[in-house]
């Protein structure tokens, strides 16, 4: 008997996200994609655990940065125990530090939630009909990494504008300083997705990738005292 991967059909899915209103329409755009599709939800890798403990899934739709843990941890115990099972990224994060680990875990397919409903749809459609599509910037960012930058583009790189905005500031002091983003969006009074996005942007325009990168410049901008 055939997969109901392997025929395009997605019978059971798991979403698994800790903000309720990004799972709820996460939730959408399986349904859209996906008629007749049964959806389990988790907000917490020990949900998910226990879920997928019980219940066999055709697809894992997931957040990276969750409460308890990280979603490549899921995508990891999948491939070993549910290899039929496709596991596709959904989040806010564009940078290396997110992107390679959950590729080589396994990873299906690698989408931002920042993208439309339809183009969401769109993707996992190919996803499952065989193909690995990845968001734009990922794929970007992808080839970046095996395409080494010209001298020109590292100057150009160098130079480029590292302008912050004050809130950009507030959200890379925070960060140096060991909070979370659920954190810092309690302190400065916005949602987690909100943080999140701040973040994202403070990362860019640094192009910096990482926690640790991220107090290092905060250190040299005199947002934080330097160890």
């Amino acid at each position: 008997m055939s997969n109901s991967v392997d025929t395009g059909v997605i019978s059971a899915a798991l979403v698994l996200e800790d903000q309720p209103d990004t799972r709820a329409w996460l939730k959408r755009v399986l349904t859209s994609a996906f008629a007749d599709v049964s959806i389990l939800e988790a907000g917490t890798i020990a949900e998910a655990r226990a879920l997928l403990a019980e219940h066999r899934v055709d697809l894992a739709l997931l957040d990276l940065d969750l409460p308890d843990g990280s979603g490549v941890s899921i995508i990891e115990e999948l491939s070993v125990r549910s290899p039929q099972t496709r596991s596709v990224v959904a989040t806010i994060y564009d940078d290396d530090e997110h992107v390679f680990p959950a590729l080589r875990a396994g990873a299906s397919g690698y989408l931002l939630k920042e993208q439309s409903q339809d183009v969401l749809v769109a993707m996992l459609k190919r996803i499952v009909g065989g193909e690995p599509p990845l968001s734009p910037a990922i794929a970007r960012r992808v080839l970046r990494f095996f395409t080494p930058p010209s001298v020109p583009e590292q100057k150009a790189e160098q130079l480029s504008d590292q302008h912050l905005s004050p809130r950009e500031e507030e959200v890379l002091q925070l960060i140096a300083k060991g909070y979370k983003l659920a954190e810092v969006g309690e302190l400065l009074k916005v949602s987690r997705n909100t943080a999140a996005g701040y973040l994202k942007s403070v990362y860019r325009k640094l192009n910096i990738s990482s926690r640790a990168e991220a107090t290092l410049e905060a250190a040299r901008r005199g947002l934080v005292e330097s160890k």
